[in-house]
C-alpha cells in the first residue's frame, strides 16, 4: 500500500461511530464534503473558472493555464448520492492543465431525491450543451455516467476516461469480496448506494450496467484506470475486456497501492498528481490528434 494512502486508510478505520452505510445522506454528503477539504489541498491555479448553466445543468468551467484544444466533460463520484462540483475542485483544476482541455464539471441531480435516471438525463444534456466534439471523462459512479454519455452521444464524444468506474450492479466479484470492508469503499456501502440510485428500477439494464450493454462497439478511445485495492477493481477490469471484444481502443492501467477514492487526495499522496497528469495525457493526446 502507498504510504500516503495507508495513513488515510488507517485514520478512516479508527473513527468511531456507525458504518458508512448507515450514516444519514446528508451527513455522509457533508462528510464527503470535508473528506476533501482535508485530504485533496489547496487547487491549483487555472487559467479561469466560471460558473455556467449547460442545458439548464450547473457547471463549472476550468480553463487551463496553457491550452492545447478541447474540452473534457467531467462526472463526479460519490455513488450518484454524494459529491458535488465542489468536491472536485482540487481534481478538476489539476485535470484541465493536465490535458490542456477546458474542463466542465457537471452538477448533476443527485439521489436519493433523484433517483435513476435523473443524473445520466442531466449529464447527457449538459454534454450536448457543450456542441462540440468533446471528451468525456469521470470518476465511480461518474464513470458509469460517463458511459452512458457516451453511448447516447457517440458522435460527439472523441474520447473517454474512466476513474474506477462502477459498471455492473451484480456486486459479486472477487474484489467485490476480498475488499468488502476495510479499504475505504465498502461492499454494502456501494450497495446501498446503488438502492437509493436506483428506487427500483432495474439495476441490469445497460443505461445502470454497462458491462451489461451490448452495443459498446463504436464507443470512442477510452482510458480505464483502476485501483488496486478497490472493490470496483474488477468490474472495472471487465469492462476493459468488454471494451476490447466489442473492438474499442482501450488502454488501461491498474494503479498498485491505491484504493477507491484516492483521485481526490491530492494533498495525502504522490499517486494522486501521477493519476491525474497520466489521464490528462492520454485525454490531451486524442484531443489534439489531427
Amino acid at each position: 500500500m502507498d504510504p500516503g494512502i495507508q495513513k488515510v486508510l488507517d485514520a478512516m478505520n479508527a473513527l468511531e461511530g456507525p458504518p458508512a452505510h448507515e450514516v444519514p445522506v446528508e451527513q455522509a454528503r457533508a462528510g464527503h464534503e470535508n473528506e476533501t477539504a482535508a485530504l485533496g489541498g489547496e487547487g491549483e491555479e487555472v487559467g479561469g473558472v466560471e460558473d455556467v448553466e449547460l442545458a439548464g445543468v450547473p457547471a463549472r468551467l476550468y480553463t487551463p493555464l496553457e491550452p492545447t484544444g478541447g474540452t473534457i466533460a467531467y462526472f463526479h463520484g460519490g455513488g450518484w448520492v454524494v459529491g458535488s462540483i465542489d468536491s472536485f475542485d482540487t481534481a478538476c483544476r489539476a485535470l484541465a492543465n493536465a490535458s490542456g482541455a477546458t474542463v466542465a464539471s457537471v452538477g448533476y441531480r443527485l439521489a436519493p431525491e433523484h433517483p435513476f435516471p435523473a443524473a445520466l438525463e442531466d449529464c447527457v444534456a449538459a454534454t450536448r450543451g457543450l456542441d462540440q466534439p468533446v471528451a468525456v471523462a469521470g470518476d465511480s459512479a461518474g464513470g458509469n455516467l460517463a458511459v452512458g454519455v457516451a453511448r447516447r452521444l457517440r458522435d460527439q464524444v472523441a474520447a473517454l476516461a474512466l476513474i474506477y468506474p462502477v459498471t455492473d450492479a451484480g456486486l459479486n466479484t472477487p474484489s467485490m469480496r476480498d475488499f468488502k470492508e476495510r479499504y475505504g469503499l465498502t461492499a454494502e456501502g456501494l450497495k446501498r448506494y446503488w438502492n437509493l440510485y436506483l428506487d427500483g428500477a432495474d439495476g441490469f439494464q445497460p443505461d445502470a450496467s454497462p458491462l451489461r450493454a451490448d452495443d459498446l462497439a463504436g464507443l470512442p478511445p477510452t482510458y480505464v484506470l483502476t485501483a488496486e485495492f478497490d472493490v470496483l477493481r474488477d468490474e472495472g477490469e471487465a469492462f476493459v475486456g468488454k471494451l476490447r471484444e466489442a473492438g474499442v481502443d482501450v488502454e488501461h492501467r491498474r494503479f498498485e497501492g491505491t484504493i477507491h477514492g484516492f483521485w481526490r487526495w491530492m494533498a495525502a499522496t504522490p499517486k494522486t498528481r501521477e493519476a491525474i497528469d497520466t489521464v490528462g495525457a492520454a485525454l490531451r493526446a486524442r484531443l489534439t490528434a489531427g
